[in-house]
């Protein structure tokens, strides 16, 4: 089989919390040799959060989270309060292809690896720098995470129930989407490299990344002068369009009935004469108030109910069924138990992945959601624990003898 895209590119990774680790994550499953600098003295905040196996945290090698997010990396740990871990930083990033960090504004710099120095070291480097408003501009030393850039993007404004106030999007979503775009920016950059020799500094904003997703609300405003209405799950268009209620699970979990719902999309007249033969009610798409796109929508909440009437008392994988017999777009609202066990496509996939971690044995985790014909892709690794690689990386990436790497260590440069 062939190698992985990038067998024998070198990441050093300076990154934290979720949006950097999730950009080098995309590059560990591309095959790069992804070397994550931690410390001791101040650990990601993500090896502190749950979940943690069996819901027991202990230690800095637990969390479900990060274990998630740095599969296939190697763990390296540098105090920087000792001019010799700088030392050791310098010498990795001399042996690397990129630098990747989602620190503040200014911080590489003060930390001495900023690009006008690590181009000094390594002329040819690529350096991305995720950070959450970028290098210029009034904002770029504000403080920035995932939960307030939501809202400034203006992804909350569209998110809600007509009548309602803004609503966040669930999760953080700013930070795993500007990790997608640094790796895509750093495999231009390498792209661009191999064609003239030449590295380059990556300044990217997460706010721009998430504000690059959002053109049906921000063009409506350019465009016409109005903002959207928060519609909940209702489409400015397509009707139906929402999520409906099915019968419950058939047993609790952990004592707690645990409802479950489908999502349908209908786009046009066609569809929804399929969509009424399905449910028995073949005579709706004859119906002045449905027959047509307009007409559906101006009895949206009449044809819901309809619609909730023959979903109601039917479980979920069974009404999605028909209805994508039908040619219907249908699919369960997965709960996380439904995605880790119950659905077969990804099962047949193979899409969960199990590695053995060195602290909390082998669990399932979320592997790779491509596939590729002629390259190799895979998790090699669980995600290491904090420093498991620090001895081996120092005498086989980096040429230090084992004698120093004690001393090192015993000098505490290595915490």
């Amino acid at each position: 089989m062939a190698r992985p895209p990038l067998d024998g590119v070198r990441i050093a990774d300076f990154t934290w919390v979720w949006a950097g680790p999730y950009c080098t994550l995309q590059l560990a499953h591309l095959g790069a040799d992804v070397i994550r600098i931690e410390t001791k003295t101040r650990p990601c905040v993500t090896r502190l959060l749950p979940p943690w196996p069996g819901g027991q945290p202990g230690g800095l090698n637990r969390s479900g989270y990060f274990n998630q997010y740095n599969q296939g990396k190697r763990s390296l740990t540098l105090n920087f309060k000792d001019p010799e871990a700088h030392e050791i930083a310098r010498r990795l990033i001399a042996k690397s292809d990129v630098v990747v960090n989602n620190f503040a504004h200014g911080v590489m710099d003060k930390l001495g690896f900023g690009y006008e120095e690590v181009k000094k070291i390594r002329p040819d480097i690529i350096m991305v720098s995720l950070t959450g408003y970028g290098d210029t501009g009034p904002y770029r030393d504000y403080i920035a995470y995932g939960p307030a850039q939501v809202p400034l993007s203006g992804l909350s404004a569209l998110t809600g129930y007509r009548g309602w106030p803004p609503m966040h999007a669930g999760f953080s979503y700013a930070d795993p989407n500007a990790g997608v775009h640094g790796a895509f920016a750093i495999l231009s950059a390498i792209y661009h490299r191999a064609k003239t020799g030449a590295g380059q500094y990556i300044d990217m904003s997460q706010w721009e990344c998430a504000m690059g997703l959002l053109a049906e609300g921000i063009l409506e405003y350019t465009m016409n002068g109005r903002e959207p209405e928060r519609a909940g799950n209702e489409d400015p268009w397509m009707a139906p369009h929402g999520i409906y209620r099915c019968l419950d699970r058939p047993e609790p979990v952990l004592g707690v009935t645990v409802d479950q719902w489908i999502a349908i999309a209908v786009a046009d007249d066609g569809e929804f004469a399929r969509l009424a033969a399905t449910i028995g009610r073949p005579e709706l798409a004859a119906d002045s108030n449905f027959a047509t796109l307009a007409g559906r929508k101006a009895h949206e909440e009449e044809l819901n109910g309809l619609i909730t009437a023959w979903t109601a008392p039917r479980r979920a994988d069974d009404a999605v069924r028909v209805l994508q017999q039908a040619g219907i777009a249908a699919a369960v609202v997965a709960d996380s138990r439904y995605v880790a066990e119950e659905d077969e496509h990804l099962a047949g996939r193979d899409f969960f992945v199990y590695r053995e971690h060195q602290e909390v044995g082998t669990l399932q985790h979320c592997g790779i959601p491509w596939k590729m014909s002629r390259t190799a892709t895979s998790v090699r690794a669980a995600a290491p624990c904090i420093g498991q690689h620090t001895d081996e990386v120092l005498t086989q990436v980096l040429g230090y003898a084992p004698e120093d790497v004690a001393r090192l260590r015993s000098q505490g440069a290595l915490e």
